[in-house]
């Protein structure tokens, strides 16, 4: 068993809360990608058992749907479309049939940066937006613990699926 090269930035010992927050929801983005960096494509798409299509490419396309409904969605435009699904279907993102790194990866940066910009953007963590999927206003506070709960959840996911793949272990 190996472990991955960790280059991630922790979260501060102290800080504000809107440090804190933006702090600990990139550790946890640079978790997602350090669990996946230098597997081949294939190896990304390896499922965890059947029936389950869930795979660390699965998981990159998910995380980049949630970032999209929960940041872009909210807070910009309610009618932005999912990247995967016509409707609002996160289990639209498992199917990585004609998936790879590259457009997965593409698609998934891209919404972290757009929901950076949204935070950074805000004057404060109470910022309202709508979330068109439960049909209320909901603050940049909350989106941000939601969003970081995401990541923890399928962070979890992800050191199983890439032990599987190649044994692989680390934090």
């Amino acid at each position: 068993m190996t472990s991955t090269s960790d280059e991630r930035v922790g979260p501060p010992s102290f800080g504000s809360e809107r440090e804190t927050l933006r702090a600990f929801l990139d550790y946890h983005r640079a978790t997602l990608a350090m669990k996946c960096a230098g597997l081949t494509d294939d190896e990304l798409r390896e499922r965890s058992m059947p029936p389950s299509t869930l795979s660390l490419l699965a998981l990159v396309r998910h995380l980049a749907e949630v970032e999209r409904a929960w940041f872009r969605r909210t807070f910009e435009d309610g009618e932005t479309p999912m990247l995967w699904s016509e409707k609002i279907d996160f289990q639209a993102a498992y199917d990585v049939s004609g998936s790879g790194r590259a457009e997965a990866f593409a698609a998934w940066e891209a919404e972290v940066e757009t929901s950076r910009r949204i935070e950074r953007e805000a004057p404060s963590l109470d910022l309202a937006g709508y979330q068109p999927r439960w049909g209320e206003e909901v603050s940049l506070r909350m989106v941000m613990v939601h969003v970081l709960l995401e990541y923890g959840r399928h962070n979890g996911h992800a050191d199983l699926l890439r032990e599987g793949v190649d044994g692989t272990v680390g934090a």
